[in-house]
């Protein structure tokens, strides 16, 4: 799937079907706007080699995770660039991983809202933010902030060990003023992660809630992503609370589902899930990944896989549905599907950083193709309902899961670049599963 990018229609929108409409006839495929706009707390991860005395110098716990001031960590960093001791300065956060891979896959334009330090420099680190950023994510949007930008410092000691070290900085600054209404309003979809929700303290906790509400009165699904497992216990209650009025689609790990709903079941999660919200993704490491969403009873398609049952019976028996917000079923069915990794995953996998999001990307790349595709061929029968995403949920799966692979395979929690050419799936049908 490569719409709503700059492609050859020809390749995903059949025309020898009853009810098509004709691609020979003059198509404006540049009328459709088609964007997802993200609110993330900007940040930048910096890999540093240190031995376990520079660890004991600035009391830093080995193997743990401790939030410093701007001061000190501004030291540090002074320190490891002296000493030539940085590895490389990347582009974090998980919804900032998230837009810059749509964009990668999509070749369409999203916008990032977040704080960011006003004053950069060339080679800095918020210099390395924007360069390696996908030019199709626009942040002219940005809030521009007197702080340093936030900053992940990662650790790694000879024996390998990993001691995470962060700097707020700015990132928790961005406000509700900035949020571009006219922009938000006709977006394909609302990103947002459960981070941004940590503390009601924070500016960029009401900045998100205000944007939520925002996209709920547009009808702009709100997409959030988990944070971690431990953030989740937490906050449990708000999560769920907040989920249910405000996100369409929700996306975790397994270990973040368990937090979420108490089920250790992959599965019994995403059916749990779907109790709050209209779609779910759920990651599951070697296992695979699974989505789950609603259908209308009437337009439920059956799969032509082997029906497998689990801690659910024949769960993956409507797989071959299309993804649909739970109100605009008259008879709403939970439907689910699962799918094994990727050529059994990559043969050696030394960082699981943004496999996560990159599945996500891929999600929200269908989702913004379907209401691309209503934009430019209104009459198809693919809008006869009021579907969330434009592919089944079975083929959202092998989606998700070819690009989760590839992260995985390149050892970055970003992709540099487009999914193999020959690799794309054209057959007839198979847009229409």
């Amino acid at each position: 799937m490569k719409f709503p990018g700059r492609r050859k229609t020809k390749h995903y929108f059949p025309i020898t079907e009853k009810g098509r409409t004709s691609l020979n006839e003059p198509v404006d495929a540049s009328s459709s706007n088609v964007y997802i706009v993200g609110i993330d707390q900007l940040l930048v991860d910096i890999e540093i080699n240190v031995n376990d005395e520079f660890l004991d110098k600035y009391s830093l716990a080995k193997g743990q995770s401790t939030i410093i001031d701007d001061e000190l960590c501004e030291i540090i960093y002074m320190e490891c660039k002296d000493n030539k001791l940085i590895l490389g300065e990347f582009p974090g956060g998980a919804v900032g991983n998230t837009l810059h891979n749509f964009a990668v896959l999509s070749e369409s334009s999203c916008y990032a809202l977040g704080a960011i330090k006003r004053q950069i420099e060339v080679g800095d680190y918020a210099f390395k933010y924007l360069s390696k950023t996908s030019g199709l994510v626009d942040m002219t949007h940005l809030q521009p902030s007197e702080k340093a930008m936030g900053r992940a410092f990662c650790f790694i000691t000879p024996d390998l060990e990993r001691t995470f070290v962060i700097s707020t900085g700015c990132m928790n600054d961005f406000s509700a003023e900035f949020i571009p209404g006219h922009i938000l309003q006709d977006a394909s979809a609302l990103l947002v992660s459960a981070y941004t929700l940590r503390s009601d303290k924070d500016p960029i906790y009401h900045a998100t809630v205000k944007a939520c509400e925002m996209a709920k009165q547009s009808g702009v699904p709100v997409v959030m992503s988990l944070g971690t497992s431990s953030l989740v216990a937490e906050k449990q209650s708000f999560l769920k609370e907040f989920s249910k009025e405000y996100v369409s689609v929700l996306a975790m790990n397994k270990d973040e589902a368990h937090a979420l709903t108490g089920q250790e079941d992959a599965l019994l999660a995403c059916e749990e899930i779907l109790d709050l919200v209209d779609m779910a993704l759920v990651t599951v490491g070697k296992q695979g990944l699974y989505v789950a969403a609603y259908a209308d009873d009437h337009i439920k398609r059956h799969t032509s896989e082997p029906l497998v049952t689990k801690s659910l019976i024949n769960y993956n028996q409507y797989e071959y549905s299309r993804a649909m917000r739970k109100k605009s079923c008259k008879k709403p069915l939970k439907i689910f599907s699962h799918i094994n990794p990727f050529k059994g995953g990559p043969l050696s996998i030394k960082n699981t950083n943004g496999a996560g999001d990159a599945a996500l990307s891929a999600v929200l790349h269908d989702i913004s193709a379907n209401a691309h595709h209503r934009t430019i061929v209104p009459n198809s029968p693919k809008h006869e309902s009021e579907y969330l995403s434009y592919s089944s949920i079975s083929q959202v799966c092998k989606y998700a899961n070819r690009v989760s692979f590839e992260v995985l395979n390149q050892n970055s929690p970003r992709l540099y670049k487009a999914l193999p050419e020959k690799e794309d799936s054209l057959e007839e049908g198979y847009w229409s599963k």
